[in-house]
């Protein structure tokens, strides 16, 4: 069995020091031992055994020129921040694709080997080189969701028989708390809807959680969809599990499914929007005025424009279990707009129109006005807390006080 050159070299270091101490004749025994042992010649064997325990001088290898410069990595900052700090796995696929449209309105001034180095990057490559923007941003927060125990009998849980999750149409939806740590008092509330099959994602804000707003920002939301709802399937809060939806819902013919109690991954598709999207861009402060409500609004109907048409998203493919250790595999990274486009099941039109909207976006000039929004909605919530700090700080004066200052008066003079 011929030896590897690891077991080679602890059977060399093993033998070297009897090889030092021997006479003539034994180092020439030890020598003819070794390559009998790793088949080396003579030779080899003599070297390898003189170099064990010898000091090696290590010179310093030249470094390497690094492969892309400051001018490629600025522009993919750019590209990850126009498409909402993706990870690289899901920016990698679509790197092309963006640099082409930023560079047709003009929004990356940068050459063409700069954009051909950009466009052959690795998704490890950007993980690496956006670690220090990413760490930038972090952010935290809670679930507000109560439970409705209305109607549990008449909304089934969901079950994959009941679901064809691979015909767009079937969506998710979930409300998102902007309470700012205070549940005290009236607030806003976001609805998020996201389908199944294309991951496409559309968000509405509302004043609270009452039904009726609740069923207005659906319908809404069902005009701004490219395909018919055909299936809906909530948590089990009270502003879902009631009479109103469910009329609702059968109206117009939808399914309507609720998950299992207790049981947040039955509506991750929807879970993790609320992340990715709500409270990447909006954060965790709180909104309970008008005027907040209707930037929110705004800044959801533009963000509708970069999710659905410059954000690409993994759909798991299969997930095996192996004792303790599970092993997910994921397709490659694509807007939900390429996922309609590519489904059977979407109309003609519906297709031609997708690709008419997309190829009028500048998501740049999107985002630059989302950001403004945001910039203005958080100068908003700055006034509001600046003024109740404010009257918190102010005395009201008393009649006793009153009293008492002129007691003090009196007595001074």
């Amino acid at each position: 069995m011929e030896l590897t050159l690891g077991e080679r070299r602890v059977v060399t270091k093993a033998i070297a020091t009897r090889y030092r101490r021997a006479d003539k004749g034994g180092k020439g025994r030890i020598l003819d031992e070794l390559c009998a042992t790793t088949g080396w010649h003579r030779n080899h064997a003599r070297k390898a055994l003189s170099r064990v325990d010898r000091p090696r001088i290590v010179r310093p290898r030249a470094p390497r020129l690094p492969k892309y410069g400051p001018d490629v990595i600025a522009a993919l900052v750019i590209c990850w921040a126009v498409q909402g700090m993706p990870a690289g796995k899901r920016l990698a696929p679509f790197l092309g694709e963006l640099v082409a449209t930023l560079r047709r309105f003009d929004e990356l001034d940068i050459t063409d080997k700069c954009a051909e180095l950009l466009v052959g990057m690795s998704a490890a490559t950007i993980d690496r080189r956006l670690a220090p923007e990413r760490k930038k941003h972090q952010l935290r927060g809670r679930s507000l969701t109560k439970p409705g125990s209305l109607l549990k009998s008449q909304i089934p849980i969901r079950t994959w028989a009941q679901w064809d999750d691979a015909s767009p149409g079937f969506v998710e939806i979930d409300l998102v708390g902007h309470e700012g740590g205070n549940a005290v008092g009236e607030h806003a509330y976001t609805l998020t809807v996201t389908d199944i099959a294309t991951g496409w994602t559309e968000n509405r804000s509302v004043r609270n959680k009452a039904r009726k707003w609740v069923i207005a920002a659906l319908e809404e939301i069902e005009k701004s969809m490219p395909f018919p709802l055909l299936g809906i399937d909530s948590d089990n809060g009270s502003e879902f599990i009631n009479h109103h939806l469910l009329a609702w819902c059968e109206t117009r013919k939808i399914t309507f499914t609720r998950s299992r109690p207790g049981n947040s991954n039955d509506g991750a598709h929807v879970e993790q929007k609320n992340w990715a999207i709500v409270r990447t861009v909006v954060g965790y402060h709180r909104y309970d005025t008008e005027a907040e409500l209707v930037l929110l609004n705004k800044i959801w109907v533009l963000q509708s424009k970069l999710t659905n048409y410059f954000s690409p998203q993994q759909k798991l493919i299969s997930k095996v279990r192996d004792g303790a250790k599970v092993t997910k595999k994921y397709d490659v990274a694509t807007t939900p707009s390429r996922r309609a486009d590519a489904h059977k099941s979407v109309t003609k039109a519906v297709k031609t129109q997708l690709a008419e909207t997309y190829t009028s976006i500048n998501p740049a000039a999107v985002q630059r006005q989302i950001q403004a929004l945001t910039t203005e909605l958080l100068t908003l919530i700055t006034n509001k807390a600046r003024t109740a700090g404010k009257r918190s700080i102010q005395v009201p004066v008393t009649r006793a006080s009153e009293d008492e200052s002129t007691t003090t008066a009196s007595r001074a003079s």
